[in-house]
C-alpha cells in the first residue's frame, strides 16, 4: 500500500518503516499533538495527508526511548479502536 514495513495489531496498522522514515498512527485527537512534536510531519505517501497518521524523521528516533514513546502512543491508539469485522 505504500511501500514499506507495516507492523499490526489485531490486523491494524499502529506503525511502520518507509524509507527511513517511522509512519505513527497517533489517531485524529492526538494528530495536532503529534504535528507539534519536533522531526514530525504529516502523513502525505499520496500527496494528500492523511489525518491521524504521521512521519516521524530518523532525527525524532536516535534515542530509543524516542522510538519507545512513540510506539506506545500508538498502540495506545489502536487498542481503543473496534475490533476489525472479519473479511
Amino acid at each position: 500500500m505504500f511501500g514499506g514495513l507495516a507492523f499490526l495489531i489485531d490486523g491494524k496498522m499502529f506503525v511502520g518503516i518507509s524509507g527511513a522514515k517511522l509512519m505513527a498512527r497517533v489517531g485524529a485527537a492526538r494528530y495536532q499533538d503529534a504535528l507539534a512534536m519536533p522531526h514530525v510531519r504529516q502523513m502525505d505517501f499520496t500527496g494528500k495527508p492523511m489525518n491521524g497518521y504521521v512521519y516521524v524523521a530518523p532525527a525524532g528516533l536516535v534515542e530509543d526511548e524516542g522510538l519507545k514513546a512513540w510506539v506506545s502512543w500508538c498502540v495506545s491508539h489502536v487498542a481503543g479502536l473496534p475490533a476489525k469485522r472479519p473479511g
